[in-house]
């Protein structure tokens, strides 16, 4: 089954309409509950009134700050940690009288209706004392009065560094240094499904349905922002309209669940609006980095430095993690022998930035892969041939963190599909004197990424496999389906171990905190290595129990037995089906036992895929427009499980990509810090109109960490379209644009500050 495309599992309940999302499940006589948010970007509330919301007909109940737990606790969507340096920032409250950023959270209102709610939000009288606001974070790191959180006086949440070799020395030792600047913008993940929960009681226990990537986390962060027992929690995460990181963060869950507790356990509906995804949920962190890199006269790296500052938003979330992976990419990949990193994560008063899909990456990649480029382009020679030039060729390992490594590596293969598609060398050479309003330009952009999180922090999947009385098999896992096809690849997992047919693999998409196996969730595209590791154990196991039972129904048969497409095998003879089997195992009056087989697996391994981007652009110079006219992605994802899903995950990605090149940035009002522009029609994401036709292509290098030769392939396809695009407007025009998105607004100040207009 594995490497073959059969269709999703969960694609005829979605395409039919059958598929029941957090709404579809909210019970009958659901009330509903609205956030008031503060209108200020940073200061204090000094009077909050609710006596006139209260009356609001259909209002039940009004909290504010006043009202909650006045203990802090994390949000983000990390594998909690026995170690306190391993534990994330507690700094978040369920509502906050200390306002850091224009829509804060300060009251709730529950209701018996949406109109009620609304209402009652208009009715709630506040007053603040207003602090100046900051949202740029080299400034905001300087300090501010008073700080944003008080135990950090300079704004700064945490700084990391590391060294190799002598930069200073091999800076001197170099016949050209280049610098650059470079920058990229908040982004929102915009997936189709806002952030809502339901949240109820039974007897003692609070219930929490909730659209999340990572129901066992969640299950943990609830409890401590509530400050009871992890136990009395039970949540529920069914189908779920995208995430893309967004919901790698515990979000208004911990306030819901709370309210259900103040209105006596009835359901409490929370769902939040497009505008309020926006700005209240979490965005992609903007990164400036400051870049410095040495070549000898042979175009060899002798020396490269990042300074990094990332802009965290209010509260910690995912924090400095973001900054530090992007220090980690920068060691990998290129041969140098003198490395060295800095970055700072800092608090601004801004919309707090946390997880997105590829964590941290396409900042730090954009901003080196601009960098080669204006490096070959001082030099004077071909990026292709000087990106060659310093690529490590086979396996490599991070210097730091050792269980990082690639054992296999495949980019240069990568390098080659990828030109050969493009034409590059014929159209390097096509446009490389152009004049006129209307250039066309080739670029391209490389990237790397590791598969999980390990060592960094804890990996742990779990699997359990029951056999139906029909001979069929029950898959459950902790691992959660967002969209990206795990199920199917679960599926086809499982009836590759035990020899079965995908249609007699039964996996249910719905984890339930309650029943589920232990699971951290679907980020850092995990889930095909390590909740794969643990469904591949899991299914071992399980063939060993059915072919333990198997040889005390034949105690006579000498032959070896194997299971095979719903037969025991004695030898070449088939002697027993699986299904007799199963109906003796619950039914033999003198030797029942259900089969089941669960495992629970730390995985302490990791990997690296890596591929490029190879993008054709055609630059308006007076309009400020760029026509993508052709781009691909190429992967070293190692064995393809499913190719049509993976194609589906790359498609998906370089849209990402080029709306993050080309037009995608949350505003903000430099004053108090307003989202200016956080809504679907002011936020100018990539439609099918602005999309250009998307190929894909891979290089298959089974890879000996995978549990079936894989590694990661769900987040790095939005990594390297960015830096590609720019790239191929450099190669177009001359002019090197250092900060993303590419608006027509940009270029044309580009163009002119370069002469062209």
């Amino acid at each position: 089954m594995i490497g073959k495309s059969i269709t999703r599992v969960d694609a005829y309940d979605k395409v039919t309409g059958r598929a029941k999302f957090t709404d579809d499940l909210t019970p009958r006589g659901c009330l509903v509950a609205k956030v008031y948010h503060a209108r200020i970007g940073n200061g204090i509330v000094t009077s909050i009134d609710t006596s006139e919301a209260e009356k609001v007909p259909g209002v039940v109940k009004v909290v504010t700050f006043k009202d909650v737990p006045d203990h802090c606790y994390p949000t983000p969507g990390h594998p909690w940690s026995v170690e306190l340096a391993h534990q994330d920032v507690a700094d978040r409250n369920i509502l906050t009288g200390r306002v850091r950023y224009y829509g804060d959270d300060i009251a709730a209102v529950v209701a018996e209706d949406e109109i009620a709610a609304a209402r009652a939000l208009k009715k709630i009288k506040v007053e603040y004392e207003e602090y100046p606001v900051e949202i740029h974070p080299r400034k905001s790191m300087y300090g501010s009065n008073p700080p944003i959180h008080f135990d950090k006086k300079d704004n700064v949440l945490a700084r990391t560094n590391f060294f190799i070799g002598d930069v200073d020395e091999g800076l001197k030792k170099a016949d050209t240094v280049v610098k650059g600047s470079y920058r990229t913008p908040i982004v929102q993940h915009c997936h189709i499904e806002n952030s809502i929960s339901c949240a109820y009681m039974e007897k003692d226990r609070i219930v929490v349905v909730a659209s999340t990537q990572i129901p066992h986390i969640m299950r943990r962060v609830i409890g401590q922002a509530l400050g009871i027992p992890w136990g009395r929690i039970r949540v529920i995460k069914p189908y779920i309209g995208g995430g893309f990181g967004n919901k790698q963060d515990v979000l208004y869950e911990p306030l819901n669940a709370f309210l259900t507790m103040q209105v006596g356990g009835r359901p409490v509906k929370l769902e939040v609006s497009r505008e309020e995804t926006f700005c209240n949920t979490r965005t992609r962190h903007s990164i400036e980095y400051d870049l410095t890199a040495g070549v000898d006269k042979e175009g060899l790296l002798t020396a490269k430095e990042m300074k990094a500052y990332s802009n965290q938003g209010a509260y910690a979330s995912h924090g400095h993690a973001i900054a530090a992976n992007g220090l980690t990419a920068f060691r990998l990949q290129y041969a140098c022998p003198n490395i060295r990193g800095e970055a700072y994560t800092v608090y601004t008063n801004t919309p707090v930035a946390g997880a997105m899909r590829a964590y941290g990456i396409p900042q730090a990649t954009f901003a080196n892969e601009c960098l080669m480029d204006d490096i070959a382009a001082k030099i004077g020679m071909d990026p292709l041939e000087f990106r060659k030039k310093n690529l490590i060729h086979g396996y490599y390992e991070d210097a730091y963190l050792k269980p990082i490594a690639a054992n296999t590596n495949g980019i240069f293969q990568c390098l080659k599909k990828g030109a050969d598609y493009i034409h590059w060398e014929e159209k390097r050479k096509a446009y490389s004197h152009q004049t006129g309003d209307i250039r066309r330009g080739v670029g391209m952009a490389l990237f790397c990424y590791k598969t999980g999180v390990w060592p960094i922090s804890l990996e742990i999947a779990g699997a359990r496999l029951s056999l139906n009385q029909d001979g069929s098999m029950q898959l459950s896992l902790g691992a959660t389906e967002i969209g990206q096809g795990a199920d199917t690849v679960f599926t086809q997992m499982a009836a590759q171990t035990l020899h079965m047919d995908v249609e007699d693999i039964h996996l249910e998409t719905v984890q339930d905190t309650d029943v589920s196996p232990f699971d951290t969730g679907a980020y850092g595209s995990r889930q095909s290595f390590v909740t794969g590791t643990a469904v591949k154990e899991c299914a071992l196991l399980m063939e060993k129990k059915i072919l333990d039972y198997a040889r005390k129904l034949l105690p006579d048969e000498r032959r070896g037995l194997s299971l095979d497409h719903g037969w025991i095998y004695a030898g070449e003879e088939k002697v027993l089906t699986l299904e007799q089997l199963a109906l003796e195992s619950y039914y033999s009056l003198t030797d029942a036992s259900a089969i089941t087989a669960e495992v629970s697996t730390q995985v302490k391994k990791n990997t690296l895929s890596t591929g490029c981007c190879f993008a054709e652009v055609e630059v308006d110079i007076r309009l400020g427009k760029i026509k993508v006219l052709d781009i691909i992605n190429v992967h070293d994802s190692g064995i393809l499980l499913n190719p049509q899903l993976a194609r589906m995950q790359v498609h998906g990605g370089m849209s990402m990509g080029l709306g993050y090149g080309l037009s995608e940035q949350l505003i903000l009002d430099e004053k108090t810090g307003r989202p200016l522009n956080g809504n679907l029609l002011d936020y100018k994401l990539m439609t099918a109109l602005d999309t250009p036709d998307l190929a894909a292509d891979f290089v298959e290098l089974e890879d000996p960490e995978g549990p079936y030769g894989n590694k990661a392939l769900g987040e790095p396809p939005a990594i390297p379209g960015a830096p590609a695009i720019r790239n191929a407007v450099l190669h177009a025009t001359g002019v090197a644009f250092n900060e993303i998105p590419l608006t027509p607004q940009r270029l044309v100040e580009g163009f002119k500050e370069a002469g062209l207009l």
